[in-house]
């Protein structure tokens, strides 16, 4: 145990004896040593040091023939428990103002099945189009791996800490936070694992000073990974926006990262078909790049999952001017409102923005009362 408190995991940075990784270790007369290490998500990319680092710290011990390296996975309560040890036992986490029942924050959770449909593209646009209208809007970049909104709506500054609160920069009457912001100069990759990226999407949501928000966008990941999981174990109120492109390749991947919705008991606020077409330069025909209907696939596909109806809130053609906005940090809705993809993302912010009348979710304030 005293070579193994040499050994730290690779991205937290502490001894894997004081996470609790180490699950139990084995010593056969004849010196072989077998250890078994708990790993906080499967598929863990940092295995492969691990067992190296352990091997090695083990090898050096006089009288030891052999090392062999076992893998498990994390219960959740182990990842709860390592989480609090994150946090420096500093009692509970901060409570995340637009989880609580009296929150009048409409959440918007802007996901996909995989990256490359424009997501971010969607999601910026969305969150202008909103402000421009008058409506308050936060947008919280939660794809930590390939965090590119701070870029798409021009945010150069880093935020600024006042005593616990982080205050985040503002662009385009948007207030905006990202990984991007804190990480060193440069494209330096960020490589964390589960408990991290829960504790970052935390972060971003209770320690930042968003004020009164109308609405908040959140851009997911791709697929249903682990900050799919957080965002609705964190904020189970927060409605799921789908994003596809046509091609039936691409919508049959959306359809999986729509139905986490059926085991996380999220809403589905609809479906975006984004690069739905090219409007030709030389005529007014559309061109089919990406084919037809994956949208509409999606969007009844999930109806049938759900069991309730999961709208197509609109198709957005294909625009370079959308992409260059991206790169300057310009979104289109605002440098050029009259255009077809401008117009329609306008559309749908336009109608995600009017009030739902579901009672579903409110707290009604009603007390049981015991009959004798």
């Amino acid at each position: 145990m005293a070579a193994l408190a040499t050994v730290n995991d690779p991205e937290i940075r502490r001894p894997i004896t004081e996470l609790d990784m180490v699950k139990s270790v084995d010593i056969s007369p004849e010196g072989a040593v077998r250890v078994a290490i708990y790993l906080t998500v499967s598929g863990c990319p940092m295995k492969d040091t691990i067992t190296r680092d352990v091997t090695g710290a083990v090898s050096k011990i006089d009288g030891v023939t052999g090392v062999s390296i076992e893998m498990d996975v994390m219960s959740t309560e182990q990842r709860k428990t390592l989480q609090t040890k994150l946090r420096g036992n500093k009692g509970p986490e901060k409570e995340i103002p637009f989880a609580q029942p009296g929150s009048l924050t409409r959440v918007f959770a802007v996901a996909s099945g995989k990256g490359g449909v424009g997501k971010s593209s969607v999601t910026v646009n969305l969150a202008a189009a909103m402000a421009a209208s008058g409506l308050k809007v936060g947008v919280v970049d939660a794809d930590i791996y390939g965090h590119s909104v701070p870029r798409m709506l021009g945010v150069s500054e880093r935020p600024t800490k006042v005593e616990d609160m982080i205050m985040p920069p503002v662009a385009h009457d948007i207030k905006v936070i990202s990984v991007g912001m804190f990480k060193p100069e440069g494209n330096t990759p960020v490589v964390w694992r589960g408990p991290m990226l829960d504790r970052a999407l935390h972060q971003f949501l209770a320690d930042v000073y968003w004020g009164d928000l109308d609405v908040l966008l959140m851009d997911l990941p791709p697929g249903t990974g682990d900050i799919a999981i957080s965002v609705a174990q964190r904020m189970p109120s927060a409605e799921l926006l789908v994003v596809t492109t046509p091609q039936q390749a691409a919508a049959e991947v959306a359809e999986r990262a729509g139905s986490i919705a059926v085991q996380t008991h999220q809403q589905i606020a609809g479906v975006i078909e984004n690069m739905s077409w090219l409007p030709c330069p030389h005529c007014d025909e559309r061109i089919s790049v990406f084919g037809e209907g994956g949208g509409q696939t999606v969007a009844d596909a999930l109806t049938r999952t759900l069991g309730s109806r999961v709208p197509l809130l609109g198709q957005v053609p294909i625009d370079t001017r959308l992409r260059e906005g991206g790169d300057e940090g310009k979104p289109l809705v605002l440098t050029d409102p009259d255009a077809p993809a401008a117009a329609e993302l306008s559309r749908i912010a336009a109608s995600l923005s009017k009030k739902s009348t579901s009672l579903k979710g409110l707290q009604l304030g009603i007390s049981p009362t015991r009959r004798g």
